[in-house]
Protein backbone atom coordinates (compact mmCIF):
# COMPACT_ATOMS: atom_id res chain seq x y z
CA UNK A 1 0.00 0.00 0.00
CA UNK A 2 3.12 2.28 0.65
CA UNK A 3 4.39 1.55 -3.00
CA UNK A 4 0.70 2.07 -4.43
CA UNK A 5 0.92 5.60 -2.29
CA UNK A 6 4.16 6.64 -2.96
CA UNK A 7 3.84 6.24 -6.44
CA UNK A 8 0.49 8.36 -7.00
CA UNK A 9 2.65 10.97 -5.12
CA UNK A 10 5.19 10.58 -7.96
CA UNK A 11 3.18 10.94 -10.36
CA UNK A 12 1.27 13.77 -9.23
CA UNK A 13 4.83 15.72 -8.16
CA UNK A 14 5.76 14.90 -11.96
CA UNK A 15 2.76 16.43 -13.67
CA UNK A 16 2.91 19.88 -11.60
CA UNK A 17 6.53 20.14 -12.01
CA UNK A 18 6.01 18.88 -15.85
CA UNK A 19 3.24 21.70 -15.58
CA UNK A 20 5.34 24.73 -14.22
CA UNK A 21 7.76 24.31 -17.53
CA UNK A 22 5.23 25.29 -19.71
CA UNK A 23 6.55 28.28 -21.60
CA UNK A 24 3.49 30.53 -22.14
CA UNK A 25 3.70 34.17 -24.17
CA UNK A 26 1.72 37.34 -25.20
CA UNK A 27 1.55 39.57 -27.72
CA UNK A 28 -0.54 42.64 -29.89
CA UNK A 29 -1.04 40.78 -32.93
CA UNK A 30 -2.14 43.88 -34.63
CA UNK A 31 1.15 45.41 -33.49
CA UNK A 32 3.28 42.78 -35.56
CA UNK A 33 0.89 43.26 -38.69
CA UNK A 34 1.02 47.15 -38.09
CA UNK A 35 4.96 47.14 -38.22
CA UNK A 36 5.65 45.05 -41.63
CA UNK A 37 6.42 46.81 -44.38
CA UNK A 38 3.81 45.13 -46.39
CA UNK A 39 1.27 46.76 -44.62
CA UNK A 40 2.19 50.45 -45.51
CA UNK A 41 2.02 49.36 -49.04
CA UNK A 42 -1.13 47.67 -48.51
CA UNK A 43 -2.75 50.52 -47.42
CA UNK A 44 -1.50 52.27 -49.96
CA UNK A 45 -2.38 50.37 -52.63
CA UNK A 46 -6.04 50.07 -50.47
CA UNK A 47 -6.63 53.84 -50.64
CA UNK A 48 -5.93 54.16 -54.00
CA UNK A 49 -8.43 51.66 -55.02
CA UNK A 50 -10.84 53.74 -52.91
CA UNK A 51 -10.32 56.78 -54.39
CA UNK A 52 -10.66 55.47 -57.66
CA UNK A 53 -14.06 53.84 -56.76
CA UNK A 54 -14.99 57.12 -54.89
CA UNK A 55 -14.07 59.18 -57.88
CA UNK A 56 -16.56 57.11 -59.83
CA UNK A 57 -19.37 57.58 -57.67
CA UNK A 58 -18.30 61.31 -57.45
CA UNK A 59 -18.66 60.84 -61.39
CA UNK A 60 -22.06 59.81 -61.12
CA UNK A 61 -23.97 61.99 -58.40
CA UNK A 62 -22.40 65.28 -60.38
CA UNK A 63 -24.30 64.19 -63.49
CA UNK A 64 -27.41 63.37 -61.51
CA UNK A 65 -27.32 66.95 -59.76
CA UNK A 66 -26.75 68.31 -63.13
CA UNK A 67 -29.59 66.47 -64.48
CA UNK A 68 -31.97 67.06 -61.66
CA UNK A 69 -31.10 71.11 -61.54
CA UNK A 70 -31.69 70.71 -65.66
CA UNK A 71 -35.35 69.31 -64.69
CA UNK A 72 -36.00 72.05 -62.34
CA UNK A 73 -35.16 74.38 -64.58
CA UNK A 74 -37.25 73.38 -67.46
CA UNK A 75 -39.68 72.94 -65.27
CA UNK A 76 -39.96 76.39 -64.20
CA UNK A 77 -39.65 76.91 -67.65
CA UNK A 78 -42.80 75.70 -68.80
CA UNK A 79 -41.80 74.46 -71.85
CA UNK A 80 -42.48 70.89 -70.81
CA UNK A 81 -46.20 68.84 -70.34
CA UNK A 82 -46.32 67.57 -66.88
CA UNK A 83 -45.64 63.89 -68.56
CA UNK A 84 -43.09 64.63 -70.07
CA UNK A 85 -41.22 66.50 -66.41
CA UNK A 86 -42.84 63.24 -64.52
CA UNK A 87 -41.21 60.73 -67.14
CA UNK A 88 -37.72 62.74 -66.34
CA UNK A 89 -38.37 62.56 -62.84
CA UNK A 90 -38.72 58.83 -62.62
CA UNK A 91 -35.68 58.62 -64.48
CA UNK A 92 -33.78 60.66 -61.66
CA UNK A 93 -35.19 58.39 -59.25
CA UNK A 94 -33.81 55.42 -60.69
CA UNK A 95 -31.01 56.84 -60.86
CA UNK A 96 -31.06 57.82 -57.62
CA UNK A 97 -30.91 54.23 -56.91
CA UNK A 98 -28.24 53.19 -58.65
CA UNK A 99 -26.04 55.29 -57.24
CA UNK A 100 -27.11 54.21 -53.34
CA UNK A 101 -26.68 50.68 -55.15
CA UNK A 102 -23.22 51.82 -56.61
CA UNK A 103 -22.06 52.96 -52.65
CA UNK A 104 -23.31 49.83 -51.10
CA UNK A 105 -21.63 47.99 -53.60
CA UNK A 106 -18.05 50.19 -53.00
CA UNK A 107 -18.11 49.02 -49.87
CA UNK A 108 -18.16 45.48 -50.49
CA UNK A 109 -15.17 46.34 -53.06
CA UNK A 110 -13.25 48.09 -50.55
CA UNK A 111 -13.91 45.14 -48.21
CA UNK A 112 -12.70 42.11 -50.10
CA UNK A 113 -10.17 44.24 -51.86
CA UNK A 114 -8.64 44.76 -47.80
CA UNK A 115 -8.86 41.16 -47.25
CA UNK A 116 -7.27 40.65 -50.81
CA UNK A 117 -4.23 42.73 -50.01
CA UNK A 118 -3.94 41.77 -45.74
CA UNK A 119 -4.18 38.06 -46.07
CA UNK A 120 -0.54 37.33 -47.10
CA UNK A 121 0.59 39.86 -44.52
CA UNK A 122 -1.24 37.93 -41.87
CA UNK A 123 -0.22 34.60 -43.11
CA UNK A 124 3.40 35.86 -43.03
CA UNK A 125 3.34 37.20 -39.05
CA UNK A 126 1.09 33.92 -38.19
CA UNK A 127 4.09 31.80 -39.90
CA UNK A 128 6.85 33.72 -38.33
CA UNK A 129 4.55 33.69 -34.34
CA UNK A 130 4.70 29.77 -35.62
CA UNK A 131 8.37 29.47 -35.90
CA UNK A 132 8.81 31.70 -32.49
CA UNK A 133 6.50 29.13 -30.70
CA UNK A 134 8.71 26.53 -31.67
CA UNK A 135 11.85 27.58 -31.79
CA UNK A 136 11.35 28.93 -28.33
CA UNK A 137 9.42 26.06 -26.41
CA UNK A 138 6.26 27.93 -26.05
CA UNK A 139 2.74 26.12 -25.04
CA UNK A 140 0.63 28.76 -25.91
CA UNK A 141 1.28 32.11 -27.02
CA UNK A 142 -1.80 34.71 -26.62
CA UNK A 143 -2.91 37.78 -28.76
CA UNK A 144 -3.30 40.96 -26.24
CA UNK A 145 -5.01 42.61 -29.23
CA UNK A 146 -8.11 40.67 -28.83
CA UNK A 147 -10.74 41.96 -25.86
CA UNK A 148 -10.99 38.89 -23.69
CA UNK A 149 -8.67 36.63 -25.23
CA UNK A 150 -5.86 36.30 -21.92
CA UNK A 151 -7.94 35.60 -18.69
CA UNK A 152 -4.48 35.02 -16.55
CA UNK A 153 -1.48 35.51 -18.43
CA UNK A 154 1.10 35.22 -14.80
CA UNK A 155 4.41 34.19 -16.31
CA UNK A 156 3.90 35.22 -19.91
CA UNK A 157 6.50 36.56 -21.71
CA UNK A 158 6.23 39.29 -24.33
CA UNK A 159 7.09 37.24 -27.50
CA UNK A 160 6.89 40.55 -29.64
CA UNK A 161 10.57 41.95 -29.61
CA UNK A 162 11.30 38.53 -30.78
CA UNK A 163 8.60 38.11 -33.37
CA UNK A 164 9.73 42.04 -34.60
CA UNK A 165 13.22 40.41 -35.25
CA UNK A 166 12.68 37.37 -36.79
CA UNK A 167 10.69 39.70 -39.39
CA UNK A 168 13.36 42.63 -39.41
CA UNK A 169 10.82 45.42 -38.42
CA UNK A 170 11.78 48.62 -37.27
CA UNK A 171 9.57 51.65 -35.27
CA UNK A 172 7.78 53.53 -37.01
CA UNK A 173 10.05 57.15 -36.69
CA UNK A 174 7.95 59.57 -34.33
CA UNK A 175 6.56 62.61 -35.32
CA UNK A 176 8.97 65.88 -34.26
CA UNK A 177 7.01 68.31 -32.45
Amino acid sequence: MNKFFLSIVLCVFASTFAGAQDKYGHLNFGNVVALMPETAKADADMETYRKELVSQGEGMVKAFQDKYGKLIADQQSGNFTPKQLQERAQALSQEEQQIAAFEQEVAKKVEAKRQELLQPIIKKAEDAIQAIGKANGYKLIFDTSVFNSVLFAQDSDDVFPLVKAKLNLKEPPTAKQ
